[in-house]
């Protein structure tokens, strides 16, 4: 049996969490044992803390967690974030933060039909250094007062994840574009270029450095252009949200944290947010949940289970019956597991019984 940990966490994140296990059984998935945690704000408000002192510990013993949205009014966001989200990343090397976006048929976008057709773009971000620092802090007051915050940008964590960035173009036979701000931020961009592109001469690629400001403009004038996205912590994290927006939802955007070493559990969850404002009313969207689920079962070796579930998504998506208001849709969360399970069912593999 495969341990997974799982965290469905705050907001709509235990209603999507739900839905991704019933897509995971009805897709044949058996073999996988679930450690249910608790771990949330309202673990937070009760305990004074997200999780527990030996959370890593337990978490350890499995081979990926699987997570549904973090957050809640009342909880500032650095807590929630810095008290569960980031050390998991940083304390299992999660280096890797792979955000793949595409056009789905029947979704509609707020760009033009044309610009986004065919649009299919993973953006690759560094996950474990950079802009997201702890280096830093407050000084003097009144006027004076100052707030100073330092970014980390080392080699090591810049080749190793360039090395990933050009894998995926060179696979994907696209090219990569890397998100700069060497212009403007004098120290550790022209760094990051100059890494990048020392390793990206390794691979048969096309790769292309862009300014951030440009690159978020063309990504929403002409997305399909786009293939593979390499951006540091900061600019991934804000490019892969625009991508999701420009695919018209980041309630239908996945994510996964890996480590490729697989010396720790990787970590998936959906790009949304705990969305507050709509939890216990069933409209949030179960894509993203959905779709990393299967994000970690093509991690776990799972690759016929995460073809079906993927044919399920598109088929759901290109029914306004089965799709959610935010993504033009007519259906509540239900609705949409309910297709999702149908179509598995329905397309399950025929096993013939044997003959003696």
């Amino acid at each position: 049996m495969t341990r997974i940990a799982q965290i469905a966490g705050d907001g709509i994140g235990p209603e999507v969490m739900a839905v991704a296990r019933r897509v995971l059984d009805a897709a044949g998935v058996t073999d996988l044992q679930w450690t249910e945690l608790d771990w949330s704000c309202e673990r937070y408000a009760r305990e004074g803390s997200m999780m527990p002192a030996d959370g890593m510990d337990l978490l350890a013993e499995h081979e990926a967690v699987l997570l549904g949205a973090v957050g809640w009014p009342g909880v500032p966001d650095h807590i929630s974030l810095w008290g569960l989200l980031i050390p998991i990343r940083r304390a299992f090397d999660q280096y890797v933060n792979l955000r793949p976006m595409r056009t789905f048929d029947g979704v509609p976008t707020p760009v033009r039909a044309d610009l986004a057709e065919g649009v299919d773009i993973v953006v690759v971000r560094e996950n474990t250094e950079g802009e997201y620092s702890t280096l830093g802090g407050r000084h003097g007051s009144g006027a004076a007062e100052t707030a100073l915050q330092t970014a980390i940008f080392t080699r090591a964590g810049i080749e190793r994840i360039a090395h990933v960035a050009a894998r995926h173009a060179a696979e994907r036979g696209g090219t990569l574009t890397v998100a700069t701000k060497s212009n403007g931020i004098i120290h550790s961009m022209p760094f990051w270029d100059e890494v990048v592109r020392e390793v990206a001469q390794e691979y048969p690629i096309e790769v292309h450095f862009e300014l951030i400001d440009a690159l978020a403009a063309h990504l929403v004038m002409r997305p399909a252009d786009y293939d593979v996205v390499l951006g540091s912590n900061l600019f991934g994290d804000i490019l892969s949200d625009l991508v999701g927006g420009v695919c018209g939802s980041i309630g239908i955007a996945p994510s996964a944290n890996i480590d490729p070493t697989r010396t720790h559990p990787s970590m998936f969850e959906p790009v949304h947010g705990s969305a507050p404002d709509i939890a216990g009313q069933g409209l949030a969207n179960p894509v993203g949940m959905v779709w990393s689920a299967a994000m970690m079962l093509k991690h776990l070796g799972k690759e016929k289970e995460t073809n079906r579930i993927m044919a399920a998504i598109t088929t759901t998506l290109a029914d306004p019956a089965t799709r959610t208001p935010d993504v033009g849709g007519l259906a509540d969360t239900e609705t949409v597991a309910d297709a999702l399970v149908d179509h598995l069912r329905s397309t399950a593999p025929h096993v013939e019984s044997a003959v003696a």
